[in-house]
């Protein structure tokens, strides 16, 4: 039996997540956590096979997780199953150590075998990652998009300002302060070469990093 935990900071997600693993007989979910606080206790308290994970969640992201449990040399086998689309994240999560990366939006099967996969300690990724893997293979600086140079959380300040939300909000959300949300701002716009958020936000639509 693999046993698995589930973090997302939504119920309604976690709760679909469950009843999709729910019925695959040798799939079976020994928890839930909304953040990385949570998920630090069940991990305290239980062990489990696979970890399916959100990248976008309050404190610390998805990523920052998977870069905290390879630091630790966690065995946890964590496929990431987020909204945002593979060409901006897949890459990124599977170099922070992700096992396998599926979109919340994909057929439920797909969760059922992509958590399988991973159980067995092979990576799972579909022929859309498959392609973008190729194409990074021997790509150089220069030829890459000024936002690929974004650290995670540049990167995640970026879409959560290009999706209307305030400084202040997202400080709360990330549980920083708002003069440290503020840092990563001032870097996103001096690293893109943009003088306000309305230029962010149609760079980030532009490049496919929010939605229109």
């Amino acid at each position: 039996m693999t046993r698995v935990i589930v973090c997302d900071d939504h119920a309604l997600i976690r709760r679909g997540i469950r009843d999709t693993l729910a019925d695959a007989p040798d799939l079976e979910v020994i928890g839930e956590a909304g953040d990385y606080g949570e998920l630090r206790a069940l991990l305290r308290k239980d062990t489990c096979d696979v970890l399916v994970l959100d990248i976008n969640m309050p404190g610390r992201s998805g990523l920052d997780v998977l870069h905290v449990l390879k630091d630790e040399g966690s065995q946890v086998k964590v496929l990431v199953v987020s909204m945002y689309p593979e060409d901006q994240y897949a890459i990124r999560a599977l170099k922070a150590g992700a096992h396998g990366y599926v979109n919340k939006g994909g057929d439920p099967a797909v969760l059922v075998q992509a958590v399988r996969t991973v159980a067995q300690g092979r990576k799972y990724i579909t022929p859309e990652i498959a392609q973008l893997l190729a194409e990074n293979i021997g790509k150089d600086d220069q030829h890459e998009s000024p936002h690929e140079k974004l650290s995670d959380r540049e990167l995640q300040t970026l879409v959560m300002i290009a999706s209307g939300k305030r400084l202040s909000d997202i400080a709360t959300e990330l549980t920083l302060s708002p003069k440290t949300v503020s840092v990563y701002r001032a870097r996103v716009l001096e690293k893109l070469a943009l003088g306000n958020n309305s230029e962010l936000t149609v760079y980030a639509i532009r490049n496919g990093l929010v939605g229109e």
